[in-house]
């Protein structure tokens, strides 16, 4: 759900990735919120575009997003080989972190949906620590299959009478953009932000690495190896495709498919919530 045009972005394999760094991705959100904009936003690595080419209804879902930003390196360097030199990793964590302390977003409430038990709540209390002035006006811990009829109304329900201007959703990829592009039209909020483990983050279940490490392009080793049992399918299934793919779209063997070109469905995203 745009509320503004395109702006400026980089090809990755039929996603388009806004070519921003951080101030910008701030200066464009605070332009939305200002406005009484409403939209959402996606936070894309590999996992999230290979996810997409398997799975048309993600191509869309990127495609009307707000905004795409580069949560990985990879993103980021095929940005720069397309001319896009200022281009800068965006992760969601750090994004979240931002618009918490920044002063042009001190007037605006939050949500936290997403997390195991009492994740959320523990977020809450970490970022309000941090941040005195911040506003997290709720949180909600969803199940981890579909929301029922019940739970679904309780939630639209929940956020008609909190009203917050900013949803943070930590359900992981490709759940978390399948959900914002589902529940955005039915919620009284103004931006939706698929986060993925930035609870697990900002609460210490993930240890952060060395920034030397992120700018390699090697965080997903660093997760690799705090945990394997869950993520050496996700890496070796995604990392050499992209490779692969990537290097086609470049060498021109890969046609450039246009993500608001996709044929799209009446069907809803099928959607799982949980942690």
């Amino acid at each position: 759900m745009k509320t503004t045009a395109r702006r400026v972005a980089a090809w990755v394999l039929g996603v388009q990735v806004d070519a921003v760094n951080m101030d910008g991705a701030l200066t464009h959100l605070s332009t939305v919120l200002q406005r009484g904009g409403k939209g959402y936003v996606c936070v894309a690595g590999v996992h999230g575009v290979m996810e997409a080419q398997r799975d048309r209804r993600l191509l869309e879902v990127y495609a009307d997003s707000e905004m795409t930003i580069p949560d990985g390196m990879p993103l980021v360097w095929v940005g720069r080989l397309q001319g896009h030199d200022a281009m800068r990793r965006v992760t969601g964590p750090d994004l979240m972190l931002e618009m918490m302390g920044r002063d042009e977003f001190a007037g605006f409430t939050h949500f936290l949906y997403g997390g195991r038990a009492g994740v959320a709540e523990e977020l809450r209390e970490r970022l309000s620590e941090r941040f005195p002035r911040v506003r997290i006006v709720g949180t909600y811990t969803p199940p981890f299959g579909d929301l029922s009829e019940l739970e679904e109304h309780r939630f639209i329900e929940e956020i008609r009478k909190l009203k917050p201007d900013m949803i943070w959703v930590g359900i992981s990829c490709p759940r978390q953009e399948m959900f914002m592009a589902r529940y955005l039209p039915l919620l009284e909020t103004r931006l939706m932000f698929g986060v993925g483990a930035a609870f697990d983050y900002h609460t210490g279940r993930i240890r952060d690495c060395a920034a030397w490490i992120k700018l390699a392009g090697l965080q997903w080793l660093h997760r690799l190896w705090q945990d394997p049992r869950r993520l050496w399918r996700r890496y070796l299934r995604n990392n050499p495709a992209f490779l692969w793919h990537i290097a086609g779209q470049f060498l021109g063997v890969r046609r450039r498919v246009h993500p608001l070109k996709v044929q799209r469905t009446d069907a809803q995203p099928h959607i799982e919530v949980g942690s």
